[in-house]
């Protein structure tokens, strides 16, 4: 998921990283000599969302993280050596996420298993590229990470092609015949709207009665509901993240409208349905991968989730999860932390068994099945509607 800033800034983003990362040469080439050597602990870096709209993602993922290297760590280590976590805040905000960047590659990371807000994860790879260090992104999935083909990074979580597709599977088989594509005008969830018209136009069959942006952080959105309720779609697909989607939500019910309305994994949490009031996010669709859930036999996971960390786990905390035990898995493969040997460890995984099933990357380095169903707000809670399988 995620890109939570306009495109030209996110790509300006990833020049000033570049820039930053040029000018810090010293930096990047730092650490403390340990983590990346044959002693001490092994660091593992993730750079996600601790403060700000989206710090419940960013806890549900930390909490995963730390739980999978607590168990690693239980069991000896890796290559004899204890895992150390290093989580750093990037708050959604590229120039805080650069920070935070290079800030984990000074401290020694060997492995980043980071990225959630796909506009603060972009501009982190030119900086971990730059030193070497792989990176496995749990949760961030636009396309522009993947465009970036970049040999150390690792997405094990669809992409925002893959969602697009299961959008357009799920509008097919529900009998929709026209749609409003809603984004916030953010690379990632431009990259999904604009993907799912292709899509839709390709297939034919679904008129796209409305395609139209909106922007982020606004509290009015009376504009885009007087355009949707004017186009009279059979469903509304909202790529945006919950903060807006919930006020959108609410605007649209309050206006009368009827149609079905469908949103992105960047809206799947329980702060969407607080914010669109009452009642008026039961019925709602999302396209999402796995949540802890409506994973089948997940019953223990949560359970030792939940007594560890006194609540229940969330979106991204079980490929946050397998994210760490990836890498670690990586580092026994390489018997090395040397990035190099780590990569090409991760470019021959084959069958390493993860929440989602078992793991091939493709050459692009992402999955070869989305794995995206769709849930439904039912009772209060997103719940598993149809795994379109």
């Amino acid at each position: 998921m995620k890109l939570r800033i306009p495109k030209v800034l996110a790509v300006g983003a990833v020049a000033a990283a570049l820039m930053a990362t040029t000018g810090c040469g010293g930096i990047l080439s730092g650490g403390d000599g340990n983590a990346s050597g044959d002693s001490g602990p092994i660091k593992i870096a993730a750079v996600i969302p601790l403060s700000g709209s989206s710090a419940p993602t960013g806890t549900y993922m930390k909490n995963g993280m730390q739980m999978a290297i607590d168990e690693i760590n239980a069991k000896g280590g890796v290559l004899g050596r204890q895992l150390q976590f290093d989580p750093e805040d990037e708050a959604c905000d590229p120039t805080q996420a650069a920070a935070a960047a290079n800030k984990a590659v000074s401290n020694g990371a060997v492995v980043s298993v980071g990225g959630y807000c796909s506009g603060a994860t972009l501009p982190t790879l030119p900086i971990f590229a730059k030193a070497n260090i792989p990176m496995i992104i749990p949760a961030a999935n636009s396309q522009e990470l993947v465009n970036q083909k970049l040999p150390n990074v690792f997405l094990i979580n669809g992409t925002g092609a893959q969602q697009s597709a299961a959008a357009v599977k799920f509008m097919a088989k529900d009998g929709v015949k026209s749609v409003a594509l809603v984004d916030d005008n953010t690379s990632y969830s431009k990259d999904i709207a604009s993907q799912t018209k292709k899509d839709l136009e390709a297939a034919g069959g679904i008129k796209v009665a409305l395609a139209t942006s909106v922007t982020a952080g606004e509290s009015d959105y009376s504009s885009v509901v007087h355009d949707i309720t004017g186009a009279n779609p059979d469903m509304v697909y909202w790529t945006g993240y919950y903060q807006e989607g919930g006020l959108i939500i609410n605007q649209l019910k309050a206006a009368g409208f009827k149609g079905k309305i469908m949103v992105a994994d960047g809206s799947v949490d329980a702060s969407l349905i607080e914010i669109a009031g009452g009642t008026n996010a039961e019925g709602v669709f999302a396209t999402m991968t796995q949540t802890p859930d409506t994973i089948k036999g997940a019953e223990t996971w949560i359970a030792d989730y939940t007594k560890k960390f006194g609540s229940a786990p969330g979106p991204y905390s079980t490929q946050s999860y397998d994210a760490v035990r990836l890498a670690a898995e990586a580092i026994t493969k390489a018997g090395s932390t040397d990035g190099d040997k780590i990569i090409a460890a991760l470019n021959a995984i084959d069958g390493f068994e993860l929440f989602s099933g078992p793991l091939k990357f493709t050459p692009e380095h992402t999955l070869s099945s989305g794995g995206f169903q769709i849930l439904v707000v039912k009772d209060g809670k997103f719940t598993l509607h149809d795994d379109l399988s």
